[in-house]
């Protein structure tokens, strides 16, 4: 028998771009998983839920004891939460609170996925995970900002509850899954309009490294099996490539010149240089990067074109 068959486990936006694969890599290591998300879905195991409202929280709590939740359930995105403002607080803000409130009451260990966001847009540095608590930085953006507060909701939960949480910090996680809209990650809008000739944007001396999904859900499917509370983690590559690099590697796999491209060299609204230093996911979660930046974009493209045509 598996002995992850006895543990259970809650995935909150189980039907976004990282909560879809990461429900079926736990139930691919047997363990009971069961999802929630905004939408009606077909899944036994699934539950329609709006973490903003505490009842629909409580009442998948009344009916099942999860050893482990992964809260993914969150607005996305600095532009998202510019326009949405309102959403994006109730959602992440309000959402945290209830779950945090599950958890001081039920028990369960928390896994949180917070953002490279919180290191801010003025810090230049290598970014290590003690940085927000050290350096006074600038959130530059409401999404940003809700990603921080989340984090300090946890900490006071865990101070005043005793509550067990881990702390994650993505960064540029890019792949299959991840649909299209001007709302969007980088890589997400510049193959669907390289595929469709329409014209987007390169900031030519913004630098990311890029992480591809499958690398980063293995990474994130880890913490419940080497659980340390009170840890935070950058599950991050350190592979730091400029906009241009990547559009151009975009345009060879699609056989494209870069005629609809406009090229500038700073985008104001973000960091400069995102560098995540990711020694602890390394020693403590195998994390590791198995997937180049070209195939992981040839694999994007590919899924895309099935999507969308092209």
């Amino acid at each position: 028998m598996n002995i992850n068959q006895n543990r259970k486990i809650l995935v909150t936006g189980a039907l976004g771009t990282i909560g879809m694969p990461l429900w079926a890599e736990l139930r691919r290591r047997g363990y009971q998983v069961f999802g929630c998300d905004l939408r009606h879905y077909h899944d036994p195991a699934y539950f329609r839920c709006d973490v903003s409202e505490y009842r629909q929280v409580e009442r998948i709590f009344n009916e099942h004891k999860f050893d482990y939740v992964y809260h993914m359930a969150a607005e996305f995105g600095r532009k998202s939460g510019e326009e949405f403002y309102e959403s994006l607080w109730k959602t992440n803000a309000g959402g945290m609170k209830n779950i945090l409130r599950a958890q001081e009451k039920y028990k369960f260990r928390l896994i949180y996925p917070s953002s490279s966001e919180v290191y801010g847009t003025t810090y230049s540095g290598v970014m290590t995970e003690d940085v927000p608590e050290r350096v006074a930085v600038r959130l530059g953006n409401d999404y940003a900002m809700s990603k921080w507060v989340n984090e300090m909701q946890i900490m006071n939960s865990m101070e005043k509850f005793s509550t067990e949480t881990v702390r994650v910090r993505f960064s540029n996680v890019y792949g299959p899954g991840e649909y299209y809209s001007d709302y969007r990650s980088v890589i997400c809008i510049f193959i669907y309009r390289a595929l469709h000739n329409l014209p987007y944007t390169a900031y030519t001396n913004d630098k990311r490294a890029f992480l591809y999904i499958d690398d980063a859900v293995r990474t994130f499917a880890n913490i419940c099996e080497r659980f340390k509370s009170g840890e935070i983690y950058n599950i991050s590559n350190r592979d730091l490539c400029d906009m241009k690099q990547v559009s151009d590697t975009i345009l060879k796999i699609l056989g494209k010149d870069d005629r609809l491209v406009e090229y500038k060299k700073i985008d104001a609204t973000a960091t400069l240089v995102k560098d995540l230093d990711n020694a602890k996911a390394v020693r403590d979660l195998d994390h590791k990067k198995t997937v180049s930046l070209e195939e992981g974009l040839a694999r994007t493209i590919e899924w895309q074109k099935k999507v969308y045509g092209g």
